[in-house]
């Protein structure tokens, strides 16, 4: 497919060819919500932790006598049900993360840039150069595109004043096509390429 190609000041440049099984395909929400699943279980910390019974800084010794009292039988005050005591099956320290096979996740990654082109939510830039690290101009420059809310795909290396001056405004994340990722794309409003993002991504799906 023919798609026309950008420039930062939001001037026609030509036209880019699109494999159509990149950007072509029939959306599949399913893969989407198992890929970005997937990488939110992945992100998560895990560190959430809860003292169980053997950790609580309580005696250990028995509460009372076995026999004779007329109340029930315990031993440590660090049992579960007494105040003070160890949390029964808490959280512990692990990893959410989960498998999914790496063709899945291909898959995923060209449904979701699918689902983007059928949106028309993607923006195809000639080349991501910023003259200055002046936040301003590319400001101005976005404003022209109709940005206000985008995640932004470079060739394998990202201008460093173009870096520079994207880093400041807010809902606009920058990336080398090496980090796109499906969740990503999804989170933010407009698809921004780069015409080495494309040529990479093709390349890359070749």
């Amino acid at each position: 497919m023919e798609f026309n190609v950008k420039t930062l000041e939001g001037k026609d440049a030509g036209k880019v060819s699109l494999s159509e099984e990149i950007f072509g395909l029939e959306p599949r929400e399913d893969l989407i919500a198992r890929m970005i699943r997937y990488q939110l279980a992945k992100k998560r910390a895990g560190t959430h932790k809860i003292k169980g019974r053997s950790e609580v800084s309580r005696t250990g010794s028995k509460m009372y006598k076995q026999k004779g009292t007329g109340r029930a039988r315990h031993h440590s005050a660090r049992a579960p049900q007494f105040r003070g005591g160890g949390k029964a099956h808490g959280p512990v320290v692990r990893s959410h993360a989960h498998d999914l096979p790496k063709k899945v996740r291909a898959l995923a990654l060209r449904h979701a840039l699918s689902a983007k082109m059928k949106s028309e939510d993607v923006i195809i830039i000639d080349n991501l150069v910023a003259a200055e690290a002046k936040t301003k101009l590319l400001v101005g420059s976005f404003a022209s595109l109709g940005l206000t809310n985008a995640l932004v795909i470079g060739g394998a290396e990202i201008d460093s004043n173009f870096k520079l001056a994207a880093s400041n405004i807010p809902n606009i994340d920058v990336l080398p096509v090496q980090g796109i990722n499906v969740y990503d794309i999804l989170r933010r409003g407009k698809l921004v390429l780069s015409k080495a993002a494309v040529e990479a991504l093709e390349e890359r799906f070749k």
